[in-house]
């Protein structure tokens, strides 16, 4: 199975925007502390974080080609199969149509992409632009106003309910949790 390294230097390789380098961290991180939360193996869910939009860089314009450049890349690194390659071909379902949801970690990547974003847009509205200062109340304040970061799908992260069985205020202040305590990665 591919190591964190090799995914964070898969990602360094294919990623060159910093910000969206910041995201998938992000991701990673939330994936890791979400791991703990549901019993799942830490590495392996902070390594899918990290790999979701590798490709980004070269797909944005071509939606049915996200993620299927990522599982070529780790083809040639001989991952043909496993659970990271199945979570990479159902994150892009809606475009590529590869593999449906399943399974905790699956549905953890799917709730907590579009959350990583949404703190991060409730950071940058603060005076000082720092996850230190952001409260859960705050970010459930901008949840409720549907114009603020109306590009977030809310539904797609509401269903951390029903699909993982963590009420929103609470994987919520999860993700907030572990993105202020990795804050200098993520450069706020």
């Amino acid at each position: 199975m591919i190591t964190k390294n090799q995914a964070t230097e898969l990602l360094h390789e294919h990623t060159k925007n910093q910000n969206l380098r910041r995201h998938m961290y992000a991701v990673g991180f939330a994936m890791r502390a979400l791991a703990d939360r549901l019993g799942g193996d830490g590495e392996m869910w902070e390594t899918l974080g990290l790999l979701h939009d590798a490709d980004w860089e070269e797909t944005k314009d071509t939606p049915n080609e996200h993620t299927k450049h990522t599982l070529d890349w780790l083809r040639k690194m001989g991952e043909i199969d496993g659970p990271i390659v199945h979570a990479l071909m159902s994150h892009n379902r809606k475009h590529t149509g590869l593999a449906e949801l399943e399974g905790n970690m699956e549905w953890a990547l799917e709730t907590v992409d579009e959350l990583t974003g949404f703190i991060v847009a409730v950071a940058l509205m603060r005076p000082d632009k720092k996850l230190a200062t952001v409260e859960l109340s705050s970010i459930m304040k901008k949840w409720k106003n549907k114009a603020f970061a109306a590009a977030v799908d809310r539904n797609q992260i509401a269903q951390c309910e029903e699909k993982l069985g963590i009420p929103l205020d609470e994987f919520i202040r999860l993700t907030l949790q572990v993105m202020q305590e990795n804050h200098e990665t993520l450069g706020l």
